[in-house]
């Protein structure tokens, strides 16, 4: 059996942390929801494949096995009429022997013909009992397997709720020291919706620290896929796609320039640094 990977996140020293001069934590948190969601689809693939194909094995053998039942009880029927008939034939020789030795010699060759049907149909019933002693050693090595895709549905899933309870826990023990991070940083990225990020700052103005300045960077783009944003000086792409900011707080002119700016170098840490100064400019002319 493979071992099973299990993410370890590093115990994050913050004094260290906040005395570098660009402070940042990576979180991974895209890389634990694509994990997540392709297990997800593994298993519920997997699973669908598992029940179409017990249903369709289940179908099939119920059909064969009425088919044979069908089959069975028409030659019973047929050997219990051939008795019926050889017995009404020995009873019509037995009150008649002489005439039976003498002349009726059709009786003898029908009661031969019959004995001879008899033989053939008890062949036939036989065949058919091997048969059905072949179709129910079938069921029960499918009922192993249901069995066993059973076992291994529950196992797979045990994993999965271990390994959610092992990421809860990290995350309960991180969620406190972002917290602090953002508090002391004055700024909080979280996503919203699918394939967006709000990034918030306050304590830019120094007239009203309580001010919020936000942004949204919209990664929405069909053939934009594999972007990890991640707080430090290098931002890995796997595939090229377009940026967009589609909402400001306030206004900034100086928006799309930026934005052309962040589609050219792909350094998002970049641009929201350089949407900050922005935003810290904006004040001061304010005043």
């Amino acid at each position: 059996m493979a071992q099973t990977h299990v993410l370890r996140v590093p115990k994050l020293d913050l004094p260290s942390i906040l005395a570098q001069q660009n402070p940042h934590i990576d979180l991974k948190l895209e890389a634990y929801e694509i994990s997540t969601r392709n297990f997800l689809t593994a298993v519920s693939g997997y699973t669908q494949r598992a029940l179409a194909e017990i249903t369709h094995r289940k179908n099939a053998h119920v059909t064969e096995k009425n088919k044979i039942a069908e089959r069975t009880q028409q030659v019973e029927n047929e050997t219990n009429a051939c008795k019926v008939k050889e017995l009404e034939l020995i009873a019509s020789t037995s009150a008649k022997p002489r005439i039976y030795r003498t002349t009726n010699t059709g009786v003898s060759i029908a009661l031969e013909r019959e004995r001879e049907e008899r033989k053939e149909a008890e062949l036939s019933v036989a065949a058919f009992e091997r048969q059905l002693a072949s179709i129910k050693e079938q069921c029960a090595l499918l009922d192993m397997e249901i069995e066993q895709r059973r076992v291994v549905v529950l196992n797979l899933q045990r994993e999965r709720n271990r390994e959610r309870s092992i990421l809860n826990s990290y995350a309960s023990k991180t969620s406190p020291e972002l917290l602090e991070c953002e508090r002391r940083l004055h700024s909080a990225i979280e996503g919203i919706g699918k394939d967006k990020i709000l990034v918030r700052f306050t304590h830019l103005d120094p007239a009203e620290p309580g001010r919020e300045f936000s942004f949204v960077i919209d990664l929405s783009s069909k053939i934009y896929k594999g972007i990890v944003l991640c707080f430090s000086e290098c931002l890995p792409v796997a595939l090229i796609g377009l940026f967009t900011v589609p909402t400001t707080s306030p206004f900034l002119p100086t928006l799309p320039i930026l934005v052309d700016e962040l589609n050219q170098t792909r350094d998002v840490y970049t641009f929201i640094k350089q949407v900050r100064q922005a935003f810290v400019d904006l004040v001061t002319e304010d005043r």
